[in-house]
């Protein structure tokens, strides 16, 4: 049995490991927030939470405004298995096995509203452009007019100011140096050692076989912010910006038209 204790000693474990490639993911986490709480405009929101892992962003979201409507969206089942363990009696948060990348999924949501935001932190960049487009435009179907989308991620400047995106993306691991130490990656459980860790794990194991192939996002075109940028356009966003950055970590906000 995933016991609710067992399933957030396992998510604290993955919110540290996040941390070892992102220093200030609290800070992006709480700056999220405060634009949806300063944003949308009222004290009950409904909110898509995009690739949501196991509810991270969606518990600390509903701990600060407890009379949001959070519905949290993933297909990978051992993470969605760890986040309805440890937060399946949250009131407000629903978790949704649902497949950004196949297109209608927001048909099956079951709204009874238009959405208020839409968010995600460090997910999006798995979806190939073409994807990323069309999940962006359908998220533009069922907001309010006026409504946010706020993702953040690191996102690269490509090849339009290479120098300036070179000295991003050092500033990013200057910052996990100074937190962590120069020889943080030897101490620390990261991405591959989790994933490890879950794979030989007695009661997650078997969902860890389950889990759906993707292709190695690290080199992946949608981690270029012009892709995101042009996509959120062409979905008929009416304002594109970035509301926070650190190095090549940015907050990207959309507004809906």
């Amino acid at each position: 049995m995933l016991t609710q204790d067992v399933a957030r000693d396992w998510i604290d474990r993955w919110d540290r490991q996040q941390e070892t490639n992102l220093a200030d993911r609290e800070e992006r986490f709480t700056t999220l927030i405060d634009a949806v709480e300063i944003g949308v405009g009222r004290p009950d929101p409904l909110v898509l939470d995009l690739g949501c892992g196991p509810g991270s962003l969606a518990a600390r979201l509903l701990d600060r405004l407890p009379d949001a409507t959070v519905i949290a969206i993933d297909v990978d089942p051992v993470l969605l298995a760890l986040g309805r363990a440890c937060y399946g009696d949250l009131p407000g948060l629903r978790f949704v096995d649902l497949d950004l990348a196949v297109p209608g999924w927001t048909g099956r949501l079951d709204l009874d509203r238009p959405v208020d935001a839409a968010v995600s932190t460090t997910a999006l960049h798995w979806l190939a452009p073409a994807r990323l487009r069309d999940m962006y435009g359908e998220i533009a179907g069922v907001m309010r007019p006026g409504g946010l989308l706020l993702n953040g991620d690191h996102f690269h400047r490509g090849d339009t100011a290479p120098t300036i995106a070179a000295l991003e993306r050092s500033l990013a691991r200057r910052a996990t140096q100074r937190r962590f130490g120069e020889g943080y990656r030897g101490g620390l459980e990261e991405w591959n050692r989790w994933w490890q860790a879950v794979a030989a794990d007695p009661v997650l194991g078997e969902l860890h076989a389950n889990r759906p192939t993707t292709a190695d996002h690290h080199d992946s075109p949608s981690g270029d912010l012009a892709v995101h940028v042009e996509a959120l356009r062409a979905a008929g966003f009416a304002e594109v910006g970035t509301l926070w950055q650190h190095g090549d970590d940015r907050l990207l906000c959309a507004v809906a038209a």
